[in-house]
């Protein structure tokens, strides 16, 4: 396999997936001069790329057959599978030589997989996950975890600039993903502990307001938690990362450890109030854990404000 030298504007990228995280960054690289084609399951999503001047495909092997690099960021390992094995696929119809940059969260088998298939190809994959929110894809302030070849991953940094602060090649094909289940598990774990921490503090009658902001000025609470104090302060969880994706993640993550005959009683115990939030909708942000402790321990609004 002879993999292209370093991605430049003159490379035609193609982007599948236009949700939360993959719209933002589909648009900052069709800003920073990438020519563009782009695929979405739901096409009233292409509509805002399609104003700005990317062409519009009308499936995901359309799409690769016009590209020299695939960019995709989807909801799961099932919706990979289908992007890139189905009839219709990438893999079907892309050139010996197309490079694929694969940014969705999915279990480190699913990228192995995908990365032997395509190599039989000719094609080369890497894993790179996203570590991000909505505002931080629309600002270009992404980590990015990558895994794949080293060269590979390399080559790819001017992809990477246009929609990341900072990213780390973490080694073979699965280890970008398997990092990102590292961060998600922290980030989820500690949401549900800011949850727990704010219940118990209502719970023994100081001021919800005042309590939210002097925990957020302490030393125990990380520049993420900050914002989502705020938020949740004001009752607000409009989705930045959706709860129902940190479900998935949670699962993908408790997959891994049994399997390496591990146990994470912390993780089972936050995925299970995540899923308890999820059955009710899934859609709002995964901050919304705060709401579920406070609803179930009658303390969300049940204090006088300071007087």
């Amino acid at each position: 396999m002879t993999p292209l030298k370093k991605i430049t504007k003159n490379h035609r990228l193609g982007f599948i997936g236009l949700g939360h995280l993959g719209s933002p960054m589909a648009r900052r690289l069709l800003a920073a001069g990438f020519p563009m084609v782009v695929y979405n399951r739901d096409s009233n999503k292409t509509n805002a790329l399609s104003t700005l001047g990317a062409e519009v495909a009308r499936d995901p092997g359309k799409l690769a057959s016009e590209v020299d690099v695939v960019v995709s960021c989807v909801a799961d390992g099932v919706a990979v599978e289908a992007v890139y094995l189905g009839a219709g696929g990438v893999l079907r119809n892309a050139r010996p030589g197309t490079r694929i940059i694969e940014m969705s969260t999915v279990g480190a088998d699913t990228s192995r997989r995908l990365y032997r298939i395509a190599r039989e190809l000719g094609i080369s994959v890497l894993d790179v996950a996203v570590s991000g929110s909505t505002p931080t894809a629309e600002a270009g302030m992404l980590t990015l975890l990558g895994g794949g070849d080293r060269q590979d991953f390399d080559s790819a940094e001017a992809v990477f600039a246009a929609i990341a602060k900072q990213w780390f090649y973490m080694g073979p094909s699965g280890s970008g993903v398997a990092m990102k289940l590292v961060v998600n598990t922290l980030l989820g774990i500690g949401m549900q502990a800011i949850a727990e921490a704010v219940t118990l503090g209502t719970s023994l009658g100081l001021q919800r307001d005042l309590l939210f902001e002097t925990l957020a000025k302490t030393a125990v609470v990380s520049p993420v938690q900050v914002g989502k104090l705020a938020s949740t302060k004001r009752h607000d969880y409009t989705s930045q990362f959706p709860i129902r994706l940190m479900e998935k993640d949670f699962g993908l993550a408790l997959s891994a450890a049994t399997r390496a005959g591990l146990s994470l009683p912390a993780t089972e115990a936050a995925a299970a109030v995540n899923g308890v939030e999820t059955a009710n909708g899934g859609e709002e942000d995964f901050s919304a854990v705060v709401r579920r402790m406070e609803l179930q321990a009658g303390a969300e609004n049940s204090l006088p404000p300071a007087a």
